[in-house]
């Protein structure tokens, strides 16, 4: 499942960057979903900032383009030398900051809703990154933890974490579109 994620995330990156298919709302996690997604987390933050870290890096070192929007490190690219910089791990621990609210948050959707919209608006228009890279680095995340957490991440544990994800997509892509992102296609082809 991961490596096809994968796949489709390089086949999207190749498309026209920024462009976003009319996309469903996911369905609301169930509760049993909720449970596995906090029950799994809590094992990941347990080392926030070195899985944090890995996420990052694994990022960088994948979609290459994904590094355009970060001054300090852009031009880094051995793996070895983006886990060390200071300003990479800064940005980490945010990263893994804000999936903390919105995992102990689940119960609570407008608490959801109020850390995606500061995430979103804060991406598109201070940071003016592409959409796209939320659905990649989804995609990434999954990819960590399944390998990092084989034994926690089981498939059904990882279908809940791709429902919250994709909820994630399309809540980030709605705040864009609400902000008239100027890079957003509402074409379906």
């Amino acid at each position: 499942m991961i490596t096809r994620y994968k796949g489709e995330m390089e086949r999207m990156q190749g498309e026209g960057e920024g462009e976003v298919d009319h996309l469903e709302r996911p369905s609301p996690l169930t509760d049993k979903e909720r449970v596995m997604i906090q029950d799994s987390w809590a094992k990941v933050y347990e080392n926030c900032d070195d899985n944090g870290v890995a996420i990052l890096v694994r990022l960088f070192v994948n979609f290459p383009s994904s590094k355009q929007y970060f001054n300090d490190f852009k031009h880094i690219e051995e793996p070895e030398e983006l886990e060390k910089s200071a300003q990479l791990r800064k940005h980490a621990h945010r990263v893994m900051n804000a999936l903390n609210t919105l995992v102990e948050s689940l119960d609570n959707p407008e608490k959801v809703a109020s850390v995606l919209k500061v995430v979103g608006r804060a991406h598109a228009l201070r940071h003016k990154v592409d959409p796209v890279y939320f659905k990649i680095l989804s995609g990434v995340i999954l990819e960590v933890l399944g390998e990092a957490f084989s034994d926690i991440v089981t498939p059904e544990v990882a279908a809940a974490w791709t429902k919250l994800l994709a909820t994630v997509y399309y809540s980030i892509t709605a705040i864009y579109k609400e902000l008239g992102w100027p890079k957003l296609s509402t074409s379906t082809g």
